[in-house]
C-alpha cells in the first residue's frame, strides 16, 4: 500500500512542488483522496492529524485563509539577509564566528546591514527553522591523494571479499598517562561519576594493534615509542603466531616506518624469498611496491593518503579510548596492564567482524563539489594541496565522468576558467624546484583541456 501511495505522491505537478511544503502536503491530501485512499490511511502516510486531512478534503482553496493577530515584523527578505550575514561573514578580519549575543549587539549598532536591529531570540529561531548551525565545527580530512579512489576501491573490495588472513594494523601514539589528584566520587541521586579536573602527567605510551577483519579479534602491544625498530619487533611477534605458512594480508597507512627497509627484510625472511638490496629499494615508493607485490606469502595493502578512516583498526582504537584510556593511571605500567586486560576481555566477549557496508558511492561527486567551493579561495590555498587536487580532478574525469552530473562538470569548468590565472601564478611563485613548478603547471593545463574537451564532446552529441 505504501509503495502505491508513494507512486501517487510522485505524480504531483512541478508547479505545486515549488510552492512550499504545506501546499505540497495539502495537494497530496486531495490527490490521494481523489484516488480513493481513505482519510485515516492518508493521515498515517503523511504523519498528520486526521482532522487536517478532513479539512483539506472539503476545501477547494489550498492557501491559508486571512488570520487575525500580530502582523509579521521581520519579512522574508530580512530572514534571508540575516542568514547571509550570520553564515557568510566573520566578526574579526575574516576569522572567528558569530554568536547570537554578539550578532545581536553588532546588528543593533549597524542596523543598515539587514535593514533593522534584531534580538538574539529571533536570530536563534530563524537559524533553527532553517537547520543552520554555523557556530559548530569538526575536524575533517580533505581527499588529497590523486589516486585515492582506486586505492579506496581496492580496500573496500578486500573488506567485502576478505581473504582468509586479513589484518588491519596501526599504532595509536602519544597516549598521555594521566593521574587525577583525587579519587572519583558519585552523586547521591543519579550516581553520576565525578572526575577530578586537575591531573598529573606520568609520561606517554604507544599502542600497536593488529585487528583481524574476519574474527574481530585484536593483538595489541604497548610500547614507549613507535620507531621503526619497535615496529619491526612487534610485527615479528605477530608473524610468529599468525598462521605460519599461510598467505597473510596487512592493511596499514603510509607512515615511513610502515615501509622501511628493515621491515622489507623481515617480510622477506618470513615469506622465504630473497629481499632486494637496499640500493634497489632506495626510496619509499619502491619499498611500498615491493611490499604490495603478490609474489610472496605476506602482502601489504596501503590506505590512500588522508584515508586512515578506511582502516578498521581505527574503529577499535576509538572503542579503546572510550572504554579504557580516560581512566586515572599512576604509571605507564598501570595503563599497560589495563590495555592488556581490555584486549583480552574484548577477544573473549566482544570480538566480532565489522559489518562493512560502505561502498564509496557518491564520494567522487562530493570531491568535485568541494573542489569547486575551494576554488573560490584559490589565492589562499596551499600550493602543494592545490596541485594534488588538480591531479585528483584529472583522475576523476578519466575514471568517474559518467557518475557525476553534467551540471557539476560545467560549474567546475566555469570556476576553473575564472581562477586559472590565480592558480598558475601561485604555482609560478612557489619556492619549489623548476621541474616541480613546470609539472604542476602542465597538470593544470591538462585538467583544463581535458575538462573542456569532454564538455565540448558532450554538447556536440546533445546537439
Amino acid at each position: 500500500m505504501k509503495k502505491k501511495l508513494w507512486e501517487i505522491v510522485k505524480t504531483t505537478s512541478a508547479d505545486v512542488q515549488n510552492k512550499g511544503i504545506r501546499i505540497i502536503q495539502r495537494h497530496v491530501i486531495k490527490h490521494l483522496y481523489n484516488n480513493k485512499v481513505k482519510a485515516r490511511v492518508i493521515a498515517s502516510c503523511l504523519a498528520c492529524r486526521i482532522s487536517t486531512v478532513r479539512r483539506w478534503i472539503t476545501r477547494d482553496e489550498l492557501q491559508d485563509m486571512p488570520r487575525t493577530g500580530r502582523p509579521v515584523i521581520y519579512s522574508q527578505s530580512i530572514h534571508l539577509s540575516l542568514i547571509g550575514f550570520y553564515c557568510q561573514t566573520r566578526p574579526f578580519s575574516e576569522c572567528g564566528r558569530w554568536t547570537l549575543r554578539l550578532a545581536e549587539k553588532y546588528l543593533g549598532k549597524h542596523a543598515g546591514i539587514i535593514g533593522t536591529a534584531i534580538p538574539k531570540s529571533t536570530i536563534h529561531r530563524i537559524l533553527q527553522a532553517n537547520n543552520l548551525k554555523p557556530h559548530r565545527s569538526r575536524y575533517f580530512l580533505h581527499i588529497s591523494d590523486p589516486d585515492f579512489f582506486p586505492k579506496m576501491d581496492h580496500l573496500i573490495n578486500l573488506y567485502l571479499n576478505p581473504p582468509k588472513n586479513l589484518y588491519c594494523f596501526d599504532e595509536c601514539p602519544g597516549i598521555q598517562v594521566l593521574q587525577r589528584l583525587s579519587p572519583d566520587l558519585q552523586t547521591e541521586g543519579m550516581k553520576m561519576r565525578l572526575e577530578e579536573f586537575e591531573y598529573i602527567r606520568n609520561g606517554t605510551i604507544d599502542v600497536l594493534a593488529f585487528y583481524s577483519v574476519n574474527t574481530g579479534k585484536v593483538y595489541a602491544e604497548c610500547r614507549g615509542n613507535h620507531t621503526k625498530e619497535t615496529l619491526v619487533e612487534v610485527f615479528e611477534s605477530h608473524l610468529k603466531i599468525a598462521h605460519p605458512g599461510e598467505p597473510l594480508h596487512y592493511i596499514m597507512d603510509n607512515l615511513y616506518s610502515h615501509c622501511c627497509y628493515e621491515l622489507c627484510e623481515l617480510i622477506a625472511t618470513y615469506s622465504k624469498v630473497d629481499c632486494p638490496s637496499e640500493k634497489e629499494l632506495n626510496n619509499m615508493q619502491k619499498r611500498r611496491e615491493w611490499l604490495m607485490s603478490d609474489s610472496k606469502r605476506i602482502i601489504f595493502h596501503y590506505t590512500p593518503f588522508h584515508g586512515s578512516w578506511l582502516n578498521q583498526v581505527e574503529i577499535w582504537f576509538g572503542i579503546l579510548n572510550a572504554k579504557c584510556l580516560r581512566e586515572s593511571y599512576s604509571s605507564p605500567g598501570a595503563m599497560y596492564k589495563a590495555i592488556n586486560e581490555f584486549s583480552q576481555l574484548w577477544n573473549t566477549l566482544s570480538a566480532k567482524p565489522i559489518n562493512w557496508k560502505y561502498t564509496g558511492e557518491g564520494l567522487p561527486v562530493k570531491a568535485v563539489k568541494r573542489f569547486i567551493i575551494m576554488l573560490n579561495s584559490a589565492e589562499t590555498m596551499n600550493v602543494r594541496f592545490t596541485a594534488k587536487q588538480v591531479e585528483l580532478m584529472t583522475n576523476i574525469i578519466k575514471d568517474y565522468w559518467q557518475g557525476i552530473p553534467n551540471s557539476i562538470w560545467s560549474d567546475l569548468c566555469q570556476v576553473l576558467n575564472e581562477k586559472y590565472e590565480s592558480i598558475k601564478t601561485n604555482f609560478i611563485n612557489d619556492k619549489a624546484k623548476d621541474k616541480k613548478r613546470n609539472e604542476r603547471i602542465e597538470s593544470l593545463d591538462c585538467l583544463t583541456k581535458l575538462l573542456k574537451d569532454k564538455l565540448n564532446a558532450l554538447f556536440n552529441i546533445a546537439a
